[in-house]
């Protein structure tokens, strides 16, 4: 994505408008694409690394799948060609309340998100301290509105990293 057009993308997600509208459309049509390609398209996608979050309801127990963007951290040291964590936000567009699938992964941290059609094993951590900080840096640094909604919301964003099962948390 060009410069320009980023900048554009990025003022355009910020307003309180595309936080009314985003919640209902963006999620939807991601689900939906995401299916008929079989997980190798989310049209988010095209704009920001994007995975899909499996996590059981915290209550239902029902597995709920919901597209997400994300920042991929990639590590030298295993010589694997995708990351073995991601940096997820529950910023809800900017919305008040806390996105129901950062409820779900802090009752159950066990999930699976589904990384360019893979499906991926992975265990969450909810981020605080120092930690978050860090990770909000290179978060705000990645997508300059995580900011804008922020500083509309009197909550704290969750900020999660999702390590792949079998790596080492730290």
């Amino acid at each position: 994505m060009t410069g320009r057009v980023a900048r554009a993308v990025q003022k355009v997600s910020a307003t309180r408008g595309f936080a009314r509208v985003a919640p209902y459309v963006v999620p939807a049509v991601d689900r939906g694409v995401h299916r008929l390609t079989r997980g190798r398209v989310m049209l988010s996608g095209l704009l920001l690394p994007s995975v899909v979050l499996s996590v059981r309801g915290a209550r239902s127990g029902v597995v709920r799948r919901t597209p997400l963007a994300c920042v991929p951290e990639w590590s030298s040291s295993t010589g694997v060609p995708s990351p073995e964590s991601w940096l997820l936000v529950g910023s809800n567009f900017g919305r008040e309340s806390h996105p129901a699938w950062t409820v779900n992964l802090r009752a159950h941290p066990d999930a699976v998100i589904n990384w360019r059609g893979v499906d991926v094993p992975v265990a969450a951590r909810l981020l605080r301290g120092e930690e978050r900080a860090a990770a909000w840096g290179v978060l705000v640094a990645f997508w300059p509105p995580y900011a804008v909604y922020q500083g509309r919301v009197g909550r704290e964003l969750r900020v999660f990293r999702v390590v792949r099962r079998g790596v080492d948390q730290g």
